[in-house]
C-alpha cells in the first residue's frame, strides 16, 4: 500500500454549497482566522486594521466622545472531519494479491491511503471504524498519529466482521455524533453484496453527513462473469477458505452475468435514489484508484455549482 504522503490528493467536495463559508469549510467553535462574523468586540493591541468595523466604530465614538475602536470577531474555519468505515466481512478478504483478479484486500488499502492523504491535505482530522473481530474497533477523530493508524489498520486487521457489519457501523456513528457534527464525510468502503438497508442509508444522510459509498468489485467475477461455460472453477468459501470446485454450463454462466450485472446497476440506482454519490473501484492500482477519486471529486465540484 502506499503511503498517504506520496498519494494524488483529491478535494473534499462538499455535495451541498455552504453559504459563507470557504469552499469545504465547516465553522468551528473556536475564535479565530476566518469568515464567519459572530459579534464584536473592543479594539484589542495586536488586532489587524482590516479586523475593525468602522461603522461600529463610528457609532461608538459617536456616543462616548472618544475614540472607540470596535472589531469584527469571528470563528476559526476548520475542515471537515473524515470518518472511514471498513467493511472486513470474510468475503472482502478472499482473493490474495497474487490471484490476476481484483485483491479487495488492496484495493482497500489503496483507497484508505488516498483518503487519509487527502484528508491530511485538508488539514481533516481522520477517524476510522470496523467490525473485524466481532466488536466495534472505533478510531476517533482528533489524534495526530491516527491518520497513520488507519492506514496500518488496514494491514492488521483480519477479514472476519459480521455479515451486516456495514449497517452495524452506519448506527454506530450516530451515536457518536458529537465526533462525527453536521458536514463530516463518511467514506463507506465495500463491495455493497451484502448492502445496509434502506433505513440505514436513511438514518445516516438525516444527520447531515456527506455519506460516500465506495464500491469495490471484481470487474470479472463480482461486476460481470466470464465465459467459463464446461470449464471446472475452483470456488473458495469464505472464511473456512475451503476450496470446491465447480462446473457451469454455458447458459448457468450467461444467466450468472446477467444477475452480476443487473445486481451493480441496481446498487448504483439505490445509491443514486438516496442522493449518494458512489465511487466505482476495479482495480487496486494506486494511480487508478486516486485517478477514480479525483474524477469523482470533479464531477461532484462540476453538479454543484451548476445548481
Amino acid at each position: 500500500m502506499s503511503s498517504p504522503r506520496e498519494r494524488q490528493v483529491f478535494p473534499l467536495v462538499p455535495r451541498r454549497k455552504l453559504v459563507g463559508l470557504p469552499f469545504g469549510d465547516l465553522p468551528s467553535r473556536r475564535r479565530g482566522v476566518g469568515s464567519d462574523v459572530i459579534g464584536t468586540r473592543p479594539y484589542e493591541f495586536g488586532d489587524p486594521v482590516s479586523a475593525i468595523d468602522w461603522f461600529a466604530t463610528a457609532r461608538l465614538s459617536a456616543a462616548t466622545g472618544e475614540d472607540e475602536f470596535v472589531v469584527r470577531d469571528r470563528a476559526a474555519d476548520e475542515a471537515p472531519r473524515v470518518a472511514l468505515v471498513c467493511d472486513r466481512r470474510p468475503a472482502m478478504g478472499i482473493v490474495p494479491e497474487s490471484l490476476p483478479w481484483l485483491s479487495e484486500p488492496s484495493t482497500l488499502g489503496e483507497a484508505t491511503a488516498a483518503i487519509v492523504a487527502s484528508a491530511i491535505h485538508a488539514r481533516s482530522d481522520v477517524a476510522s471504524l470496523d467490525f473485524a473481530e466481532g466488536d466495534a474497533h472505533w478510531l476517533p477523530p482528533g489524534r495526530r498519529e491516527t491518520p497513520w493508524l488507519v492506514a496500518e489498520r488496514q494491514v492488521d486487521a483480519p477479514f472476519d466482521a459480521p455479515e451486516r457489519n456495514v449497517e452495524e457501523a452506519l448506527v454506530f456513528l450516530g451515536q457518536r455524533r458529537h465526533d462525527l457534527p453536521t458536514g463530516a464525510f463518511v467514506f463507506v468502503l465495500s463491495d455493497f453484496l451484502v448492502q445496509p438497508s434502506p433505513d440505514a442509508w436513511q438514518e445516516a444522510t438525516a444527520h447531515g453527513w456527506d455519506v460516500v459509498p465506495v464500491v469495490i468489485q471484481d470487474p470479472v467475477w463480482e461486476q460481470s462473469f466470464p465465459d467459463v461455460g464446461g470449464v471446472v472453477v475452483p470456488v473458495a468459501e469464505p472464511g473456512s477458505g475451503r476450496v470446491s470446485f465447480v462446473r457451469l454450463t454455458r447458459r448457468e454462466a450467461r444467466a450468472r452475468r446477467a444477475r452480476n450485472e443487473r445486481r451493480l446497476a441496481s446498487l448504483l440506482d439505490e445509491l443514486t435514489s438516496f442522493a449518494l454519490e458512489p465511487v466505482l473501484l476495479s482495480t487496486s492500482d494506486p494511480f487508478e484508484v486516486d485517478r477514480a477519486f479525483v474524477e469523482w471529486a470533479e464531477l461532484r465540484r462540476q453538479s454543484r455549482w451548476a445548481r
